[in-house]
C-alpha cells in the first residue's frame, strides 16, 4: 500500500480508506497534524495515480470551500475517489494499486499576456467571467508549453471556439505534495 510523504497525503489517505470502508469521514480523527491546518483556508487538488502513473481520479477546489485546508483535503480525498465523471468510483481493492498527490494551491492572479505564463512554475485558469473555467496545475509531465496549456484549459472548459480577447486568464503556484 502507498505510503504517505507528507501529512497532506496522509490526510487523503486515511480518508479515502476511512469512506471506502463506508465510515463517516467527518468524524475522521488522523493524529499529528499541524495546528496551521486548521487554520489557513486554500484551495487544493487530491490527485490519484495507479503505480503504472495513469491518472485515476483528480477533483479540487480553486479557491477553499471549507473552513480549513485539512477540511479541503478531505472533500476533495472523498471527491476525486467518487466524483470524477471520466472515472468509475474507486474501490476498496484498488487501493494497493494507488498513489496520491495533493497540490496546495496559491491565491490566482490576473495574467494580461502569455509572456507571463510558464506551464512548469504555473497553473492557468480560464474563464469566460460568467459559468465557464477550466483549470490546469502546473508542473505536469507532457505540457511543455504555454500554448499547449491555454489549449488544455479551453476545451476542458469548453471554451475553444471563444477569442482570447473575450477569455480572462489567471496563473497560480502549487507546491505538490507526496
Amino acid at each position: 500500500m502507498y505510503a504517505p510523504k507528507s501529512i497532506y497525503t496522509r490526510i487523503a489517505l486515511e480518508t479515502l480508506l476511512a469512506y471506502l470502508k463506508g465510515g463517516d469521514t467527518d468524524e475522521l480523527y488522523v493524529e499529528n497534524v499541524p495546528d496551521e491546518l486548521f487554520e489557513i483556508r486554500r484551495g487544493c487538488f487530491v490527485s490519484l495515480h495507479l503505480t503504472s502513473g495513469e491518472l485515476r481520479g483528480c477533483i479540487g477546489t480553486i479557491e477553499p470551500v471549507e473552513e480549513n485546508l485539512y477540511k479541503e483535503i478531505v472533500r476533495n480525498a472523498v471527491s476525486s475517489a467518487s466524483r470524477d465523471s471520466r472515472f468509475s468510483p474507486v474501490t476498496l481493492d484498488e487501493m494497493d494499486g494507488i498513489e496520491i498527490s495533493v497540490d496546495v494551491l496559491s491565491e490566482a492572479e490576473t495574467v494580461f499576456s502569455p509572456e507571463e505564463l510558464d506551464p512548469a512554475k504555473y497553473g492557468l485558469i480560464i474563464s469566460d467571467g460568467n459559468y465557464r473555467r477550466g483549470i490546469l496545475l502546473p508542473g505536469l509531465e507532457g505540457v511543455d508549453t504555454v500554448e499547449q496549456q491555454i489549449s488544455i484549459v479551453k476545451r476542458k472548459a469548453g471554451l475553444e471556439k471563444y477569442d482570447d480577447g473575450a477569455l480572462k486568464y489567471y496563473r497560480f503556484t502549487s507546491k505538490r505534495y507526496y
